[in-house]
């Protein structure tokens, strides 16, 4: 058998903790402060080891984290094979769990891998999304953050007025319109309010007014992020359908990354979250629970006002929802759930067509 070195990775913003075994051997361990000059030393070691190994089979991997991709461009450029690890897929047991060390990190890491290298096991890894898929979803994710932002200010203000007992007169209107803002303004100088809840008003104030001049700023660049040669067409496709809007097209789009990958629309709805959790033991049948929501929240999001919207104007859609409500009394959130799933596979079938 061809010789294998196989890398398990604890990875951390200043450094990374290595356990690094040659087949079955016992693991050496090394930590690699975590700059590019370090970085390309441990990659110069490595490929020294392979060659006294006599082998070319490297396999590199970390857990999934903040730090994103940037190693895993480095090692694969270099022909170092390198897998991501999904941290939700990895099991663990009590002991492992509430008994945590970087060098038992990184050796949980390295058996993952060592079962799938030398026995075949299933490697629990993420897809990589693409450098330019990145990219795109740096705009898309940062129109989500700013939208939550204005959501936390506006539950602020309101929390404010409710706190220092300002009652809202009746007739204002849903909030946030020209007359509700006018009135806030007021509050400002209404020297019934204190001097402090006053000043805490205006800085809520600016700061709302700032997230939604950059919002703004956003949606200009999520258009053109929509009328870019490698999205334009199934953004044309995705917003033909009813609750379907740009912002959403591209959610999908570039949560979802290279739609080939999925085979069927099974693993569409496992990926996006939607599919219901299983409980089978022994002679019990197997029952679903809730979904798992595992994936991207940001696309569920979008999919349930998607669907609320399509509830509210596809004759078709309402009907579909309040059958399946029918169906599961007293449980609204299964119809929403499943017209969610119905909508995403239907994308997934759009956008592979367009």
């Amino acid at each position: 058998m061809q010789n294998v070195i196989m890398i398990g990775c604890d990875l951390h913003d200043k450094n990374m903790l290595l356990k690094i075994a040659v087949n079955r051997e016992a693991p050496i361990q090394k930590i690699v402060a975590n700059t590019a000059e370090e970085r390309k030393k441990m990659i110069e070691e490595l490929q020294a080891l392979a060659q006294k190994a006599r082998t070319k089979d490297i396999l590199f991997a970390y857990e999934a984290s903040g730090l994103g991709y940037h190693l895993h461009d480095e090692l694969r450029a270099v022909g170092i094979d390198c897998r991501v690890l999904a941290p939700t897929k990895m099991a663990q047991s009590h002991k492992q769990k509430s008994n945590k060390t970087d060098a038992k990190d990184a050796e949980h890491i390295l058996e993952i891998v060592r079962a799938y290298k030398l026995a075949g096991n299933k490697l629990p890894e993420v897809t990589v999304p693409s450098v330019e898929q990145r990219d795109d979803q740096e705009i898309v994710r940062s129109r989500h953050d700013l939208t939550s932002k204005q959501t936390r200010f506006k539950a602020q203000i309101k929390g404010l007025l409710k706190r220092n007992g300002v009652v809202v007169p009746a007739g204002m209107g849903s909030s946030w319109t020209k007359k509700w803002r006018a009135f806030l303004k007021q509050q400002c100088s209404n020297k019934k309010l204190g001097l402090g809840a006053r000043i805490a008003l205006k800085m809520l104030l600016v700061q709302y007014d700032n997230v939604v001049e950059v919002i703004a700023f956003c949606d200009d660049e999520v258009r053109k992020l929509g009328q870019t040669k490698r999205h334009q067409k199934q953004v044309k496709a995705l917003t033909a359908m009813s609750g379907v809007g740009v912002f959403t097209a591209l959610t999908f789009l570039t949560e979802m990354g290279d739609l080939k990958r999925f085979k069927n629309r099974r693993q569409v709805g496992s990926y996006a979250g939607l599919a219901p959790t299983s409980h089978e033991s022994g002679k019990i049948s197997d029952r679903k629970g809730h979904i798992t929501r595992q994936g991207p929240s940001r696309l569920r999001r979008v999919l349930c006002q998607a669907v609320w919207a399509r509830v509210r104007s596809d004759p078709n859609e309402a009907a579909c929802y309040e059958r399946i409500k029918a169906k599961n009394a007293g449980k609204s959130k299964i119809g929403i759930v499943a017209v969610m799933r119905r909508l995403v596979i239907k994308m997934w079938h759009v956008a592979m067509a367009a």
